[in-house]
């Protein structure tokens, strides 16, 4: 089981690195993580699947342990990660555990795991204890039940709920969505509502992601609605991940957008009904991100990376909106937690507001020139945080997340990946020639990009 507890979510390959009795013994030791108002909920946990193949009996297992722990089991069936985020909040429950690997290829399952109101379970809240309480565990996976399990279907009420950003319904537009054969395959009666000609691609569940890969954060993984975009005519695209957490949107010329820039994007429209409100981006957006938040009189709140991390924040603020660089979006409404299918409404919603296409929308953010997330494999990953920490001492350098130095004209972030074992950087510049210029030098000390 080693690697598998990470900072947000518990990840691995199956059944190698997690398996059946894995599953059983986190749902057991899952009420350990639950305070005395959470548990006074019932207790009972919202538990769902995604459409990987072992993800029904790796959901089964869990349900046993959770149960065999006197906790109550409300099964809502395969469904998106948001899904089960929104099944928590209203149902009243406990918490809630997804059976997921997100955008993992098909070989790897995990968890992602919430208390009450869809508070998230990290590393630093309750991951670790679960880790140690798991690997030390030897309780055997048949012990019988100590509580019920219902199996109740959320998806009219969540299709009302998500239904409800919406503000505007014409003019019609053209929307182009792949949905990798992931969890966003369930959205069609919902995009159907939404006045679009729809172009889908890969509407079919299914977990060996036989087309590409189900993470749109790789270039290559966008090429096949960029295109589709681009011969359809379509006023908008939008890439979805394994889970349906993420998204990542095309403009009409068939050019994806940094999610940085929808942050900004759409940080204006939240402050518009609460002025003065903090919005929530992290720390790898864009120096526009930011400008765009301070410029629509918000606040702007930095955060390092993680959905966890992200939430917290928020409803520390009270904020009604955050983003991330990886394509998730936040929405307060939504128990502040991240939503793919509202964020495809809020761009749709502005575009019919604006009368004018995404791209020009989007234009006014394109302030900088900035390299995207790169990764790297380095073996130390500390030593080389700690020899960029003396090396760029010059920048003013904090540690939220990684480093990051920021200088006049540029600025970088060098972060071990919470999922991974990488370096992953972001560099952003005034100039593209100063883009280049300081990326070079970043890479003569991280060494050649994955």
């Amino acid at each position: 089981m080693a690697g598998i507890f990470k900072a947000y979510d518990i990840r691995g390959t199956y059944p190698d690195q997690l398996d059946e009795t894995t599953a059983f013994r986190v749902g057991y030791h899952f009420r350990d993580l639950l305070d005395e108002e959470d548990l006074a909920r019932g207790p009972v946990v919202v538990v769902s699947r995604d459409m990987r193949s072992h993800s029904t009996p790796m959901a089964r297992a869990l349900k046993n342990g959770l149960r065999a722990r006197g906790i109550a089991v409300v099964d809502i069936g395969v469904a998106d990660t948001p899904q089960n985020y929104f099944g928590i909040g209203f149902l009243g429950a406990s918490g809630g555990i997804q059976v997921t690997a997100s955008h993992n290829p098909a070989v790897y399952n995990g968890f992602k795991m919430s208390r009450r109101d869809a508070i998230p379970v990290s590393y630093e809240t309750g991951i670790d204890r679960l880790e140690e309480l798991v690997e030390a565990s030897d309780v055997a996976t048949d012990l019988p039940p100590q509580a019920g399990e219902e199996e109740r279907s959320v998806f009219e009420e969540y299709t009302e709920h998500v239904l409800a950003e919406v503000t505007v319904l014409e003019p019609r537009l053209k929307l182009a969505a792949d949905a990798a054969n992931g969890m966003a395959t369930i959205y069609l009666p919902i995009l159907e509502r939404l006045n679009v000609d729809l172009v889908p691609l890969y509407f079919e569940l299914d977990g060996n992601f036989p087309n590409h890969e189900a993470n749109p954060l790789k270039a290559e993984n966008l090429v096949d609605v960029e295109k589709a975009v681009a011969e359809h005519g379509c006023d908008l695209g939008v890439s979805f991940d394994g889970d349906a957490d993420r998204a990542i949107l095309v403009d009409e010329k068939g050019s994806s957008i940094s999610a940085d820039k929808i942050t900004g994007l759409l940080a204006p429209r939240f402050l518009r009904d609460e002025p003065g409100a903090s919005i929530v981006y992290d720390l790898r957006s864009s120096w526009s991100t930011k400008e765009a938040i301070e410029e629509a009189g918000g606040v702007p709140v930095r955060e390092r990376v993680g959905h966890s991390f992200m939430k917290a924040t928020m409803r520390e603020h009270n904020s009604p909106f955050g983003g991330e660089l990886a394509g998730h979006f936040y929405y307060r409404r939504n128990f502040t937690a991240d939503s793919s299918i509202m964020t495809v409404i809020e761009g749709l919603n502005h575009i019919r507001e604006e009368g004018r296409p995404l791209s020009e929308l989007v234009a006014p953010l394109n302030r900088y020139f900035a390299t995207g997330e790169i990764n790297f494999h380095v073996d130390d990953k500390d030593g080389m945080i700690r020899r960029l920490a003396e090396d760029f001492a010059d920048g003013e350098v904090d540690y939220l997340d990684g480093i990051t130095a920021q200088f006049d004209d540029w600025w970088f972030n060098v972060r071990p990946s919470n999922t991974e074992p990488l370096l992953r950087l972001v560099l952003e510049a005034k100039t593209r020639e100063m883009m280049d210029e300081k990326t070079k030098i970043l890479l003569g000390y991280l060494g050649t990009p994955e």
